[in-house]
């Protein structure tokens, strides 16, 4: 069953604007957690087989091929799992290969979960000349709206790439792109609002064999579905390079006629038209 009372370790809240007599931004002490890549399959939160089990039954969304690659830390303890449809992506091929990521409590409560959808991909790689773009769609625990994170596709050689997305609030939409740092070690992100402004980052760790992202949020703008994103937005950066050949790989099967493009029944559905017909 969907579980989604513990998106975050902070309260469930709307973003709030920097109030007049908040101090200043590099007095305040941001908001940091560290999501981080296990380098093999061998980690605490799978051994044994009565481990899996006993996973297996916490959630109707950790399915059987679900492998554990990452988790979220808070003050170094553990606060929730990453995990991926390993079959889907490791064991398929064209439009059947499908990378589907999921949030998870410690506990094995679900949270959300990424999808990178192939149509939409394809629409947005075919319009942009080849260029893969890739496009998921995101789906958090306790909020009605599905969250579509897109890559930019006005991309110019040696220029950052960026990705968007928006979250429904009761002030209104709320609108975030992620900036990749080119002047850096790693792989960088800045995290700038609808203003432009900068409120936080997303510092990639390449010191980690399996990979890290530490996170750092404004507190003024931190809120428990933003972090879910940016977890599940961490996780797929850890896909990102695969994904995008994946992507270019079917736009140019397409495009020269030689792949007829399918989509999955499980994508088709985020595609239906919500005042069609009953």
């Amino acid at each position: 069953m969907a579980d989604g009372s513990a998106l975050a370790d902070i309260p469930e809240a709307e973003a709030k604007p920097v109030k007049a007599k908040a101090a200043p931004r590099a007095a305040r002490k941001m908001r940091k957690f560290k999501v981080d890549f296990w380098a093999t399959d061998f980690n605490l939160a799978e051994i044994g087989i009565m481990k899996r089990t006993q996973n297996e039954a916490a959630s109707d969304q950790f399915t059987k091929d679900m492998e554990i690659f990452g988790q979220t830390v808070i003050n170094k303890e553990r606060k929730a799992l990453l995990a991926y449809r390993q079959e889907l992506w490791d064991a398929s091929e064209d439009f059947e290969r499908r990378l589907v990521v999921k949030l998870f409590s410690e506990r094995l409560h679900w949270r959300g979960t990424a999808e990178l959808l192939l149509g939409r991909s394809m629409q947005l790689t075919l319009g942009a000349g080849g260029l893969a773009v890739p496009s998921f769609s995101i789906n958090l625990g306790r909020h009605e709206q599905l969250i579509q994170l897109e890559r930019s596709a006005h991309q110019l050689p040696f220029f950052p790439e960026s990705y968007s997305f928006f979250l429904q609030t009761k002030s209104g939409p709320k609108f975030y792109r992620l900036k990749r740092n080119v002047m850096c070690f790693g792989t960088d992100f800045s995290v700038l609002d609808q203003q432009g402004r900068k409120i936080g980052k997303l510092d990639g760790r390449v010191v980690n064999l399996g990979g890290a992202w530490m996170v750092k949020l404004d507190p003024a703008y931190a809120n428990a579905k933003l972090e879910a994103v940016l977890q599940l937005f961490c996780a797929v950066l850890k896909f990102k390079g695969s994904a995008r050949r994946h992507i270019r790989r079917l736009g140019k099967q397409v495009r020269l006629g030689k792949l007829r493009p399918q989509i999955d029944h499980h994508e088709d559905d985020l595609y239906l038209n919500p005042r069609r017909r009953r």
